[in-house]
């Protein structure tokens, strides 16, 4: 089944990531706080995997989505280490919740006594 427009209709989508794209990294420059800014950096780097998705369509290399998928990855993870960096200033200390902050509940146990 072959689309006689579907060229143009990628590459249209295509344009209209790329200004949604030129946004979110306008949101990060300008951000109010740093959650923002940091909210604002995921979803670049999620605009950029579908980039990469329809830039391979367009090429005619599907192998692609295979470093789209990775570069989601690693955005993700990214997202992660810079939340938590930004919360303890540290990615690596093991912190205790101080007395201010609330401790987590344990989760109850699903066996019956």
């Amino acid at each position: 089944m072959d689309f006689p427009y579907a060229t143009e209709v990628f590459f249209s989508a295509a344009l209209g990531i790329v200004v949604t794209m030129s946004l979110a990294l306008l949101r990060s420059i300008l951000g109010p706080s740093t959650y923002d800014r940091i909210l604002a950096l995921n979803s670049f780097g999620t605009k950029t995997v579908l980039l990469i998705a329809i830039a391979g369509f367009l090429d005619g290399r599907p192998e692609w989505l295979d470093l789209a998928i990775v570069y989601a990855l690693i955005n993700f993870i990214g997202t992660l280490a810079v939340l938590r960096f930004s919360k303890y200033g540290s990615l690596a200390a093991a912190t205790q919740p101080s007395d201010d902050e609330e401790e987590v509940p344990e989760r109850p146990s699903l066996e019956q006594p």
